[in-house]
């Protein structure tokens, strides 16, 4: 993301409304819950089992029949545009499933909990393991209001996926990005977009969405948005305007009730991951081949990601892809976005310019980064690190146990030099950092993608470094005994639910 791209709104006046909770075994919010029967629909009776190859004869109840895709060998199914109640996505033979145009889960019920919007309603959607849902254009997308729920659970052998009518079709390429929207989920967390007059966290902080016309914020730090587990996310990513584009996966100011883990966003044409605001937390992380960048975080969130791997497909930009974009706008506000980030691994393209540092720190963001590794070919002209502006060198960056293998460690930034990010970077709190390193990193085995390089399994250098103590530094991060995100060859929780990272995997 370059620049400011949110427009702040008021927060929402509410009518008091309490509701008891319910849905997936979980609660949707504090003060809120069960809607009864909605008119979102079931997953009714189901057909028989088909031979394969031979689509469904039917949909389930409440999903419209679409007809035949993927040359009349699949039944297409489509969402209700606004879901309400309870919907299931059932897994069945013959059967994939549509969103047409902004597919909405709940409408939007306020930034308070305990005062939902009047006339607002909620919604839960569940997602069985191994279903896929495509859509068709660039308006096509899934949005979870504030105050609704999505439980998308795949398992590690049969993930839930996210993609494109195309590929669904069969017609897509390594090459391949922004035929379809991503998945956008909003919550009720605090975030730094506030009213003139009002200071972060506040109830009253809200903002939109870019991307869309939605409302995320509050100031309920534990929100429950529900869970992804096991999902992909291939070929989405939109620019609706100039500066203002859906990614993969959108998470505004989402709480730390929400889980968020082993997601894979794969070629979009913006960002992988884009978070505004919010306390959610992500852990088993894959971004491949995202245009724009592989992690971006904005205004106010102050959550944690641990194991990731980021890796680079070579675009036609010239500049701004990143593999982190960590900013803090509004620029200047006290409630900075704290971004902390333990055993990832980057792995960069062959940028033929200087301007895309594969960490860049800017607008006064307050960032933590132990346990990593960061590099990219030796004839890359793009540096490993880049601080962009004086507050956020004033903000006191945190860097342990970090290894680059760059071609240049450092980006000559003209508001901060080569020489004042070095100084951060090796500081006297900032120990067991490796400058110029050179990575021993190997590729999977057999893995299908050729696009980029898939060289983040540890070797012998990565092995040497003294981890940090991760805990002790955010305590939701899990204790290890290696940087990186992958520690070896035998380390493999990458696989089986990802697209092209093992042998057999196509995307």
């Amino acid at each position: 993301m370059n620049g400011f791209k949110l427009t702040t709104l008021l927060a929402l006046s509410a009518s008091a409304l309490t509701l008891a909770a319910c849905g997936s075994a979980e609660v949707a919010s504090p003060g809120e819950g069960d809607f009864g029967g909605g008119t979102g629909g079931g997953t009714g009776p189901t057909t028989p089992p088909v031979t394969p190859g031979t689509p469904a004869t039917d949909c389930p109840t409440g999903f419209a029949n679409v007809g035949l895709v993927a040359g009349g060998t699949l039944r297409a199914c489509q969402l209700p545009t606004t879901i309400t109640g309870n919907l299931t996505v059932p897994l069945r033979a013959g059967t994939v499933y549509a969103i047409s145009g902004r597919t909405e889960v709940g409408t939007d019920r306020g930034a308070d909990p305990a005062a939902p919007v009047a006339g607002s309603q909620q919604g839960i959607l569940t997602i069985e393991p191994g279903v896929r849902i495509y859509g068709s254009g660039g308006s096509d997308y899934l949005l979870v209001n504030r105050g609704s729920q999505i439980f998308a659970e795949g398992t590690a052998t049969n993930p839930i996926v996210f993609t494109s009518r195309a590929n669904i079709d069969g017609t897509t390429t390594e090459n391949s990005q922004g035929q379809w929207g991503g998945v956008v989920i909003a919550g009720r967390a605090p975030t730094a977009v506030c009213p003139v007059g009002v200071t972060a966290p506040n109830i009253a902080c809200v903002g939109q969405i870019e991307g869309t016309s939605a409302n995320y914020g509050g100031n309920n730090t534990s929100d429950n948005s529900g869970r992804l587990r096991y999902v992909q996310i291939k070929y989405s990513g939109f620019e609706i305007s100039p500066n203002n584009e859906l990614q993969a996966l959108t998470l505004a100011g989402v709480g730390s009730g929400t889980t968020v883990e082993y997601v894979q966003a794969y070629n979009s044409s913006d960002d992988g991951i884009e978070i505004f605001g919010g306390t959610v937390n992500l852990r088993y992380i894959v971004i491949n081949g995202a245009d724009d960048d592989g992690l971006d975080t904005d205004t106010g969130w102050r959550g944690g990601a641990q194991f990731g791997i980021v890796t680079q497909r070579a675009t036609a930009v010239t500049n701004g892809s990143r593999g982190f974009e960590w900013s803090a706008a509004p620029s200047g506000t006290a409630f900075y976005a704290q971004p902390k980030v333990s055993n990832f691994t980057i792995v960069g393209r062959n940028a033929a310019v200087a301007a895309d540092a594969l960490l860049t720190l800017n607008t006064g963001t307050q960032p933590t980064v132990i346990n990593s590794v960061v590099t990219n070919p030796s004839t890359s002209a793009a540096a490993c690190l880049d601080i962009d502006d004086a507050q956020t060198v004033a903000n006191n960056p945190v860097f342990r146990s970090v290894y680059f293998a760059c071609s240049r460690p450092y980006e000559n930034d003209s508001n901060v030099n080569a020489a004042a990010t070095e100084a951060v970077f090796i500081s006297a709190t900032n120990v067991g950092n490796t400058a110029a390193g050179t990575s021993t990193m190997t590729a999977p085995a057999g893995a299908t993608l050729t696009a980029q390089s898939l060289a983040f399994i540890n070797g012998a250098n990565e092995t040497g470094v003294t981890p940090a103590n991760a805990p002790a530094i955010y305590s939701w991060f899990q204790a290890v005994t290696y940087i990186g995100a992958v520690r070896n060859a035998a380390d493999t929780w990458y696989q089986g639910w990802t697209c092209g990272l093992q042998s057999g995997s196509t995307c």
